[in-house]
């Protein structure tokens, strides 16, 4: 059950890392933030970075073998980085027109898989 609360939590807080991190870009390409000083789109960020850690740190000490759960901290490390790549990979490709996938990507991607293989390797 940690282990797929980990990960649920771990998926929903990379949604709000994305959009934290991302959103303001959004925002002007459909000219919404077009006068907005710099300094208010970083505040806008930070409340939507809040979310982030709301959910990143319960994973984090749901998942840790150090709080009782079934991953080491490299482990946990590596499975957020790729539910991060994979969650920005589907936003940014629903969510900002012109983006695309290709094969250095998908390249990229297995390369991170076998980053998991190796990492839980014994």
């Amino acid at each position: 059950m940690k282990v797929w609360l980990t990960i649920l939590l771990l998926i929903v807080s990379n949604v709000f890392m994305t959009f934290a991190w991302y959103g303001n870009l959004k925002l002007q390409e459909m000219k919404i933030s077009t006068d907005w000083p710099l300094f208010l789109i970083i505040l806008c960020s930070w409340g939507v970075a809040l979310f982030e850690y709301s959910f990143m740190i319960p994973a984090n000490r749901i998942g840790s073998q150090i709080m009782g759960g079934p991953f080491s901290l490299v482990q946990l490390k590596v499975i957020q980085e790729v539910i991060s790549i994979t969650v920005f990979s589907v936003i940014v490709t629903v969510f900002f027109k012109g983006e695309v996938l290709q094969w250095n990507h998908l390249a990229a991607f297995a390369c991170l898989i076998l980053a998991v293989y190796f990492v839980f390797m014994k």
